[in-house]
């Protein structure tokens, strides 16, 4: 799902996952107000209020939440009716999940047959798109110059060593 160079949890087992969720809103509970933690968190139950967590947020089939949430990566499987936040992380949206609100984020992945209504705003592009587009093409055209260049010089050491 989510992680990091070191340890990539998309080669995770499930278990392995579990393990990193420091705190867990089970099936059925209903917390009617904000929820703010240092962990990774899990909901299965239902959220009215805002949702502020530290470190990755994992809404699951039967979780909801009512209001803005917030966290370094976000997995909805669930429901979220408000904004979502991760400025630095990325957000996915299962193919079970449903989320209106707007979304703010460095990276997004939406399964298909998710449900996505609203806005997504996108972090981290200090630069256009046709600016990288620009810089790839010239550091492509250098590389074959360079290329060019080197086999000349291998040619003309060949010719030398013939005469």
């Amino acid at each position: 799902m989510f992680g990091n160079t070191k340890k990539d949890s998309t080669n995770a087992t499930d278990n392995e996952i579990l393990e990193q969720v420091g705190t867990i809103i089970g099936p059925g509970a209903v917390i009617d107000g904000p929820l703010t933690t240092k962990d990774s968190t899990r909901i299965d139950g239902t959220i009215k209020g805002n949702v502020n967590i530290s470190g990755a947020l994992i809404v699951g089939q039967e979780g909801k939440i009512f209001g803005t949430a917030s966290g370094v990566n976000i997995y909805v499987a669930g429901e979220v009716n408000g904004n979502l936040s991760a400025p630095q992380g990325k957000v996915e949206i299962s193919d079970t999940g449903k989320v209106v609100g707007d979304v703010i984020c460095k990276g997004i992945i939406i399964d298909e047959n998710a449900i996505f209504q609203g806005r997504c705003e996108m972090t981290g592009l200090e630069r256009n798109s046709a600016d990288i587009a620009k810089e790839r093409a010239a550091a492509v055209k250098e590389s074959n110059e360079a290329d060019n260049e080197n086999n000349s010089e291998a040619n003309e050491s060949d010719e030398k060593k013939v005469i």
